[in-house]
């Protein structure tokens, strides 16, 4: 099911802005030293370089077209700005009604290619359903963050280190609201809500391998958005890949069955050295 995204674009994208710029502002100065972050706020929207990026993901530039233009004279800027920060590889993530008439002219001039494309997605929070899970399904504190870091790192297929350091950081951030699943005493799932200005974002949703089809990231899709009810906000947003044709990607299923409805489709445009 579609609704219209005209009037949450701007948040939609702004809020995916800010909980990826507030993970990799919030690095420790080791852990950040040690993989090159460099953050730039831009044309209404962030630039994140991560020179030593163990997994190709973190260094992006988004949250662009909401309160500027994008032109190519700013997209010029953000090729340089990764150049400059000796970047191979970043991707610029822009919502399709927020790209000039001549996109594709300025994609071409400065070497951007089409990548894979995500699905954004949104909901009050008060239609968001809940879901039953033989899990324990609660706020995760600071006695937990490592494993919850580590748990993570793990279902995404990222290497412990560094980025196991940059997403404990994120436990000090009053705008995030991290939660858990516990089997027994095991944490066994993890996802965390972000709030700014009202706002708030599911993101970092992972389950253990081992644990996956009991209900883990329902739960957590609930418990979140009860948690942005609770906070007052009016909408809740997040994204995940689009499928293939003929194949299924479970957490948007899950996404989509427990409420949250498409808004748009966002391409991911690759920037290559």
């Amino acid at each position: 099911m579609s609704i219209s995204a005209d009037h949450l674009t701007g948040p939609c994208e702004s809020i995916e802005a800010g909980f990826m710029e507030a993970y990799e502002s919030g690095t420790p100065a080791s852990a950040a030293a040690e993989l090159g972050i460099t953050t730039r706020r831009l044309g209404g929207g962030v630039a994140l370089a991560m020179r030593h990026d163990p997994t190709g993901y973190w260094s992006k530039a988004l949250g662009f077209g909401v309160t500027e233009p994008v032109t190519d004279k700013l997209v010029g800027e953000l090729v340089e700005h990764y150049r400059e920060h000796g970047n191979d590889r970043a991707v610029i993530q822009i919502a399709p009604a927020l790209l000039p008439a001549d996109w594709d002219e300025i994609a071409r001039r400065h070497g951007l290619r089409r990548g894979a494309t995500w699905v954004k997605l949104g909901a009050r929070p008060e239609e968001v359903g809940t879901a039953p899970t033989g899990l324990r399904v609660g706020p995760a504190t600071a006695e937990h963050a490592r494993a919850w870091a580590e748990l993570v790192l793990g279902a995404f297929g990222m290497p412990l280190g560094p980025l196991t350091e940059m997403l404990i950081g994120s436990f000090d951030d009053p705008g995030f609201h991290p939660f858990g699943a516990w089997d027994g005493d095991r944490l066994v799932g993890a996802g965390n809500l972000y709030v700014h200005d009202g706002v708030a974002s599911l993101n970092t949703g992972a389950t253990h391998p081992g644990f996956r089809g009991r209900g883990a990231q329902s739960a957590l899709i609930g418990v979140r958005a009860a948690k942005a009810r609770e906070l007052g906000c009016p909408w809740i947003f997040t994204e995940t890949g689009l499928p293939a044709e003929g194949t299924n990607n479970p957490s948007l299923d899950n996404m989509r069955r427990l409420g949250l409805r498409d808004l748009y489709h966002r391409d991911n445009w690759i920037w290559d050295r």
